[in-house]
C-alpha cells in the first residue's frame, strides 16, 4: 500500500508542481501588470468569478455534459455496430466508408447551422452536434480491432468449427476490446468539442455561456467556461479509464489502454 501511495506521488507530483509553477507566473503577470487584466485576467479573478457565477456555471456545464453523454453513447452504439457491418460485409464497407471518412473530414462548425435548420435551437442540435464528430474515431479503431485479430488465435479458433458469428462474438470482438477502448477516449474529447461547437449555433450549456461572455468582454468568464470544459473531458476520460479498470481488472493489458 505505501509504495502504492509513492509510485503515485512521484507519478503525479511533477505535473502538479509545474501547474503550481504555472500558475504562479500566470498570477505574477498581470499582478505586475505586465499585461492588461482585461485581456489576461489572473487565475484567482477567474477564481472569484467562478465561484460568484456558480449556479449558472453550474446549470451549464450540466447541460453540456447530458449533451455529450448523449451523443457518446449513440456514437457507442452506432459505430461498434457499423464497424460489425462494414466487417461482415465487405462490399458494405467499400461502398459507405470512403464517404463516412470525407463526412469526418467537414468541419462541425461548418455543418452546424445544417443541424439547426434540421434540429432546431436547442439540445437536439447540440447531440447531434457531439454525435458526428465521435462517431468516426470509434467505428474506424472497431474495425480496425476486428481487422488485427490474430491470425494464429483464428486458426486455433476454427479446430472448434465455429459458425461464423461465433468467430466473431467469441474472439474478434474480444480481441477489438483495446481498440475500442481507444476509439471511446479519443471521442470522449471530441464530444466535448462537438456540445461546445453547437452550443455556440444552437445555444443552452457552457457554449452559449462563453458566447455571451465573450460579446460582454468578460474574459474572466470565458476563461472559467473554458476550464469547466477541460474539467468535463478530463473528468469522462477518468471515468472510462475507472470503469476499463473495473471491469477488466484482471487484464491488465487492457486497463492500459
Amino acid at each position: 500500500m505505501i509504495t502504492t501511495i509513492r509510485q503515485w506521488i512521484a507519478d503525479k507530483l511533477p505535473a502538479w508542481i509545474f501547474l503550481a509553477g504555472l500558475l504562479s507566473i500566470w498570477q505574477l503577470i498581470v499582478v505586475q501588470k505586465w499585461v492588461a487584466s482585461y485581456l489576461l485576467p489572473s487565475p484567482l479573478q477567474i477564481f472569484d468569478t467562478t465561484l460568484e457565477m456558480w449556479p449558472d456555471i453550474f446549470a451549464a456545464t450540466l447541460s453540456t455534459a447530458q449533451s455529450i453523454l448523449w451523443g457518446l453513447g449513440l456514437s457507442l452504439i452506432i459505430g461498434v455496430s457499423s464497424a460489425l457491418i462494414f466487417f461482415s460485409i465487405p462490399i458494405a464497407r467499400r461502398a459507405v466508408l470512403p464517404f463516412c471518412i470525407f463526412f469526418q473530414t467537414v468541419p462541425i462548425i461548418a455543418i452546424a447551422p445544417l443541424l439547426v435548420i434540421w434540429f432546431g435551437y436547442g439540445q437536439p442540435t447540440v447531440n447531434a452536434s457531439a454525435f458526428i464528430v465521435s462517431l468516426f474515431p470509434i467505428l474506424a479503431n472497431t474495425l480496425t480491432g476486428l481487422q488485427e485479430t490474430d491470425p494464429q488465435l483464428k486458426e486455433l479458433f476454427r479446430l472448434y468449427k465455429p459458425s461464423r458469428w461465433q468467430l466473431v462474438f467469441k474472439l474478434q470482438i474480444p480481441s477489438a476490446i483495446p481498440y475500442i477502448i481507444t476509439g471511446i477516449k479519443i471521442s470522449a474529447g471530441l464530444a466535448v468539442v462537438g456540445a461546445i461547437v453547437g452550443e455556440f449555433i444552437a445555444g443552452g450549456g457552457l457554449g452559449s455561456l462563453i458566447d455571451a461572455a465573450r460579446t460582454q468582454q468578460r474574459v474572466d468568464l470565458v476563461f472559467s467556461g473554458v476550464f469547466m470544459s477541460s474539467a468535463l473531458a478530463l473528468s469522462l476520460v477518468y471515468t472510462i479509464n475507472l470503469v476499463t479498470g473495473l471491469l477488466f481488472r484482471n487484464r491488465p493489458y487492457l486497463r492500459k489502454q
